[in-house]
């Protein structure tokens, strides 16, 4: 009998499916579901954005094949965007849009390393990612951080896994799956660090619209010599509100642009046309709207903060952005029998800890972005009459 790739094989089921069906289970005794599981916009589209995507799909303009790296509209906006928030120069040269931010992943760990190489994750890390290296055959190395540290990464346990041949390091902030922010000072030594070791620094910035207004994220891009070892990813599905049109993008050097052109003609030849068309559009046109919903979203994560600081036993371990990380009160029960029994019997779909690598099986994501602040505050009284059956 022919056999599958083992590479691919020996990856578990993808996990938001496995997720829901337990939510299936649910009888509604409680109230309506409260869906926390996986990172979608609780509110929709802004109406122009509507109106942009329905004329540019229905514009013979853009039936054809695009650029590969990118329409120029949008790599000329989003270029202008991302100078903008870290007040640095950045071209079109080093913008490549990808159909989503996974695929921006993907194409760039192909474009920096090949199998048996070694890339450094953080522990508890984004499982998507750790399966695009894993089905490529890239070594793992994971670097721990610290749950007394709000789940920020050890610069010291960074520093002793860096070593000659080490090809990158992947790094998400705001992170997923604890909603961890790295603080600008912990970026830029990290940055440093890699630096010295020749190491490429992979940066994944997919919520970065949702932090606080002020200050940029990072001053990386301030670095004369960013190019050589910097890789940023970027997700307009959340901020747009259109996870289903997949788009994303990487801001690198030119030459990093002109290699991952190489893999994105096997992938898909080019990020959705039309969807590009509607997005140089939103970009400068939509920020007042796009602070409103960073606006929504904080008043969503102080919903939680208040609903958790009354729910005895459980314990908001970090938040920010889209999720929080939320230490379970049982102790000798993984995280994966905790999440179903809260979906089947009380409602609430979240994604067990131990999704998102080893050690984490005491841990819950709670993606609260998804609800809004009233549906938000009815977690405490489910969370507080929630009992495992036996316990």
């Amino acid at each position: 009998m022919p056999q599958f790739n083992p590479l691919i094989a020996r990856l578990s089921p993808p996990p938001i499916p496995s997720v829901l069906a337990w939510a299936k289970a649910y009888d509604g005794s409680r109230g309506p579901l409260i869906d926390l599981s996986q990172a979608v916009p609780g509110y929709p589209p802004h109406p122009d954005m509507l109106k942009w995507l329905g004329e540019a799909a229905s514009s013979p303009a853009y039936t054809g094949y695009g650029a590969i790296e990118g329409e120029d509209e949008l790599r000329d906006a989003y270029a202008d965007h991302v100078s903008k928030v870290y007040g640095a120069k950045i071209t079109a040269d080093n913008i490549h849009v990808t159909s989503g931010c996974n695929q921006a992943f993907i194409s760039v760990a192909m474009t920096l390393a090949g199998s048996g190489d070694t890339i450094l994750m953080t522990n508890p890390f984004y499982f998507n990612q750790e399966t695009t290296l894993s089905m490529l055959g890239v070594k793992i190395e994971l670097v721990p951080c610290d749950p007394a540290n709000g789940f920020l990464p050890d610069v010291e346990a960074i520093a002793q896994a860096l070593r000659p041949g080490v090809k990158a390091l992947a790094l998400v902030s705001p992170n997923n799956p604890t909603g961890a922010v790295y603080p600008p000072a912990l970026l830029q030594k990290i940055f440093d660090l890699c630096r010295q070791n020749g190491t490429w620094l992979i940066l994944d910035e997919t919520y970065r619209d949702f932090l606080p207004a002020g200050a940029a994220p990072h001053g990386l891009f301030s670095n004369v010599r960013w190019q050589e070892n910097l890789v940023c990813l970027y997700s307009f599905s959340k901020s747009f509100c259109i996870p289903g049109h997949r788009l994303g993008a990487v801001t690198a050097s030119p030459a990093v642009v002109e290699q991952i052109a190489k893999v994105m003609d096997n992938l898909q030849i080019c990020a959705p046309r039309s969807a590009q068309a509607a997005l140089a559009k939103a970009l400068p046109a939509l920020d007042d709207w796009r602070a409103e919903n960073r606006e929504e979203i904080t008043r969503r994560a102080d919903a939680l903060r208040q609903v958790m600081a009354r729910a005895p036993g459980w314990k908001l371990q970090a938040i920010g952005a889209y999720f929080a990380y939320i230490r379970h009160p049982y102790a000798d029960i993984g995280s994966d029998l905790v999440a179903e029994k809260l979906a089947k019997i009380a409602g609430i779909v979240c994604l067990p800890g131990d999704y998102f690598g080893e050690g984490q099986e005491g841990y819950l994501r709670f993606a609260f972005a998804n609800a809004d602040a009233a549906t938000i505050l009815k977690l405490e009284e489910r969370l507080n009459g929630f009992s495992l059956p036996g316990i």
